[in-house]
């Protein structure tokens, strides 16, 4: 492998405008297709095979008129005073008119009109005075009222008890990520517009909450972070810019190239975000190792640029090959999963992955043949070689120091991660809400708003829909009533009513609205009892029942992936093992790997419950809102955060195992690798935080859990685990780390990571041969 990717970096180098404009094709190529198809993502969250789904997907076929994507507008008078009266009634009906007459709104006062024309036929006006007649509302109970206008109800829209807020629930035509672009906005703004007579506020719920940007200002603040941390670390504004050019291009062609696939196949949004993410962050770091070591070989060992960059991309591409394919394999791992969400997100990242390392292994050296001689400055060269090699540096020391405290050090870093892990035993999942949103957002603001004036149960409706058993045969009124009926007396059940019915009668679709909120215990009490009545009631009533909305959702899509977790990890885990086992030729050094994995992933887990789920610490990052754990988030963190965690225990282990292999003693071997890889493992991590943070300030809840998951994950897994626990185990191991069965080396194929049989077949120039002065440092 290392000769291979030495003569693939020599050729890149020497030939640097074929590669170059090998890959501006492929470019060229992308941004073509993205003309042709312009990109088309999701923020539909679907598990096939969960009750709730199904109920969706058996409504879109018997009801397709209620199978559109769903909006509600919270209206509320600024400064106080009641909605329903004077100039704020006339305000607020042609709010509801503008919204009504806007394009892609269903307006069911058509419907309703030919209802009405029907009159005694019609199944639906029978149904709902015969759930009318039969509902009987409990002493001292005020509910919600349905607004008047010319004698008859505003169809979707209710007032407060109190009359301070009005809520408006209507549907679109088709899904809200399929609506063309500025739909959502534009429906608000003509609801403003008419709203604005009356200093009335119209504010949207979060499931109008259009699609997240994908790079904003804190994402950009990220890569400025990275740039100056390469800066500092390269000391060259030439050598600085290559990792950055790497890594702009692979999430050009990666997330480009996924989206050029979002009219074949469904892409969310949060996928071309973890692809952008991934493949900003690895980019540059895999860049980075390259550069460095491709530096140090012209520094330390005094090759020409045109050598060191061979022999670089020969050893630390070798490194950079197999920790791209380790990320890969744990990514890819999540296709057992067999959840399409889950799918196209690890497809889509482990191909930007991919795309990285090809860039790091043929396109980095031949922007390095175009710098030539100048990737290294002249001060750097006026340095004498000995000064550079002198091995007491912060990192050297950082290693004896670990190594002649190795006992205390094991402590402090098995405890540290235990203790931050401790919150992850009350984590809690679902999916964002209002109440997940900043309280300047106009989603917590409806919520709120929702909450107070109806109850927070309103927040978060769940859909009843029943068939009838006998296909083809209508639904009584008095079945329908009787149905409602014994919904309505569901524990925490705060209101109960019918909502719509095909036009043959055969399907109803029921509105059930909880006294607690989305995410709350409560509501998801309230849709366990609902599933576990629902067959005695349809056996009574002869119909078939199921509920679906976003905590029936939330409930399902939490349960499928609690099931699928341990296969999950159990699968990447012995993939990875195996790599790990080939690449370092030992037993002991994967396991210890891994165990450094566990031991980052739940102090991640236990982190992010702390800050979104307890509120902890939320003013360091601008967040006000404590809500669940995003039900998606444990098990793709999971994945990408073992596969970059692999990273660091590759770069870092195989300087430790390139020393070992060329006579240093356990120990040394340990300090060595520390003092070689630890300043590239800390200015990769740096790097890494940097990017993943600045996606904690995207608006998108979903998008901060994820970026301060795995910005916490990376700042744990690097500085705690890679840089003192794994150092610290190794010394305590000695020569024992190395051990593997004769009989299983044997059967191993040579992958040469260090660049051994480099060395051997293509020995150095005569002017590097001398032996570096760090191997004549002993601890």
């Amino acid at each position: 492998m290392s000769v291979l990717l030495y003569r693939l970096g020599r050729l890149a180098y020497g030939r640097p405008w074929y590669v170059i404009a090998g890959w501006l094709a492929v470019v060229s190529t992308v941004v073509a297709l993205l003309a042709i198809n312009p990109v088309k993502l999701s923020n539909e969250v679907r598990i096939d095979g969960t009750p709730a789904q199904g109920v969706i997907d058996d409504l879109t076929k018997s009801l397709p008129e209620a199978s559109g994507g769903q909006g509600m507008l919270a209206f509320h008078v600024r400064g106080g005073g009641r909605i329903d009266g004077g100039q704020s009634r006339a305000a607020l009906l042609a709010a509801v008119d503008a919204v009504y007459g806007h394009d892609h709104v269903v307006d069911p006062r058509r419907s309703l009109a030919q209802e009405l024309a029907k009159g005694a036929k019609s199944p639906l006006l029978r149904a709902q005075t015969a759930v009318a007649q039969a509902a009987g509302q409990p002493a001292g109970d005020r509910p919600p009222v349905a607004l008047q206008d010319d004698g008859r109800p505003v169809p979707g829209l209710i007032v407060s008890a109190d009359g301070s807020a009005a809520l408006m629930q209507f549907q679109f035509d088709q899904q809200t990520y399929e609506l063309p672009a500025g739909t959502i906005e534009s429906t608000v703004r003509a609801a403003q517009r008419q709203a604005d007579r009356a200093h009335i506020d119209v504010l949207p719920s979060a499931s109008m909450m259009e699609l997240p940007e994908i790079m904003g200002v804190g994402e950009v603040a990220g890569v400025v972070v990275a740039a100056l941390v390469l800066l500092v670390t390269l000391g060259s504004l030439v050598a600085a810019g290559l990792p950055l050019i790497i890594a702009l291009m692979g999430v050009t062609v990666g997330v480009g190239g996924t989206f050029t696939l979002s009219s074949v196949f469904e892409i969310h949004s949060l996928t071309a975000v973890l692809a952008l993410m991934l493949g900003l962050a690895v980019g540059i770091d895999y860049a980075l190792f390259i550069v460095t070591r491709q530096r140090r070989l012209i520094l330390h060992q005094g090759l020409d640029a045109h050598e060191a960059t061979g022999r670089a991309t020969g050893t630390a591409g070798s490194a950079v090959f197999f920790a791209g394919a380790t990320v890969v394999i744990a990514l890819a791992g999540l296709l057992v999963v067999g959840i399409t969400l889950l799918t196209t997100m690890a497809l889509a990242a482990a191909a930007t992955i991919a795309v990285s390392v090809l860039l790091a292994l043929t396109l980095l050296p031949a922007l390095l043949g175009l710098v030539g001689e100048r990737i290294c400055s002249d001060a750097a060269r006026s340095r004498p070689r000995q000064q550079t090699s002198v091995p007491h540096t912060r990192a050297a020391r950082w290693g004896s120091f670990l190594v002649r405290h190795k006992y205390p050090a094991l402590a402090v870093t098995l405890l540290v991660p235990m203790a931050l892990a401790v919150p992850a035993l009350g984590m809690k999942m679902g999916l964002p809400s209002g109440a997940s949103y900043n309280p300047d957002t106009a989603q917590r603001q409806s919520y709120d708003v929702v909450s107070e004036a109806f109850g927070p149960g309103y927040n978060g409706p769940l859909m009843v829909v029943a068939h009838s058993s006998d296909p083809g045969r209508r639904i009584s009124p008095a079945v329908l009533a009787a149905v409602v009926s014994e919904l309505k007396g569901t524990k925490g059940v705060m209101a109960v009513s019918l909502a719509g019915m095909n036009s043959s009668g055969t399907t109803a679709v029921v509105s059930l609205v909880p006294s607690t909120g989305p995410n709350d215990d409560g509501t998801k009490d309230v849709v366990n009892a609902v599933r576990d009545k629902s067959a005695q009631i349809g056996d009574r009533q002869s119909v078939t029942i199921g509920i679906t909305g976003f905590t029936a959702l939330a409930i399902d899509v939490s349960n499928r992936l609690e099931d699928v977790l341990p296969l999950y990890v159990a699968t990447v885990l012995g993939l990875s093992l195996i790599v790990l086992l080939l690449v370092f030729r030992s037993v002991v050094v994967p396991v210890m790997a891994t165990l450094g994995f566990l031991l980052s992933i739940a102090a991640t887990f236990g982190i992010t419950t702390a800050v979104f789920q307890w509120g902890w610490l939320q003013a360091l990052f601008g967040l006000d809102a404590k809500a669940p754990v995003v039900s998606l988030l444990p098990i793709i963190v999971t994945g990408v955060l073992y596969g970059l965690a692999m990273d660091y225990q590759m770069f870092l282990v195989t300087s430790m195992r390139e020393a070992r292999i060329h006579g240093d003693t356990p120990l040394q071997s340990t300090v060595s690798g520390i003092r070689h890889a630890g300043a590239v493992v800390v200015a990769a991590a740096t790097i890494m935080v940097s990017v993943f943070a600045g996606f904690i300030f995207n608006p998108q809840p979903m998008i901060k859990q994820a970026g301060l998951a795995l910005a916490a994950g990376i700042l744990i897994d690097a500085f705690v685990v890679r840089m003192a626990f794994i150092p610290a185990a190794m010394a305590l191991a000695g020569e024992r780390a190395w051990w593997i069965p004769r009989w299983l080396d044997r059967l191993l194929p040579n992958l040469d990571v260090e660049g051994d049989t480099l060395a051997q077949k293509i020995p150095l120039p005569r002017p590097a041969q001398q032996q570096d002065d760090d191997r004549a440092q002993r601890v």
